[in-house]
């Protein structure tokens, strides 16, 4: 319980407080990360169940989305970090999973086009090969031209 501040740093573009700590007892060190905890809204699923905003399903998705792709986890971490932060802002008590999906598609489709797909795929539920073939269509139609 008695422990002292040895190195205190700004992390995540400022929104992350890191500091590094000294138990006074037995002089073992460790990091602690402060991050403002905003009011976040309940998300409403498909079915209309209600369950509180998870940052840590957002990272697991975005990893798996991600996975064996040139993507680090600091990128994940922003992105999870964001669609919180802007979630938190909103002032919404509740809000849609598929605006919360859609965030998620939105930040991947400008970061990693595969993973952007790979989500799709499984955020959109695609019913058969056309369906899956008309997104992918539609993304290198909207791909800025080299």
């Amino acid at each position: 319980m008695d422990t002292r501040v040895i190195d205190s740093r700004l992390a995540s573009g400022g929104t992350v407080t890191w500091r590094r700590r000294a138990c006074d007892h037995c002089g073992r060190r460790f990091t602690t990360y402060e991050r403002v905890e905003h009011q976040l809204p309940t998300i409403v699923k498909r079915d209309g169940k209600r369950q509180p905003f998870n940052r840590d399903k957002i990272l697991r998705s975005l990893t798996i989305a991600c996975s064996k792709r040139p993507v680090s986890a600091d990128q994940l971490d922003a992105i999870a970090e964001a669609i919180e932060a802007e979630l938190g802002l909103s002032g919404e008590k509740e809000i849609p999973s598929e605006v919360v999906g859609q965030r998620v598609m939105d930040s991947l489709k400008t970061l990693d086009e595969v993973a952007y797909v790979r989500f799709a795929s499984v955020y959109k539920s695609f019913r058969d090969i056309d369906e899956f073939m008309r997104e992918v269509g539609t993304l290198v139609r909207s791909r800025p031209e080299e």
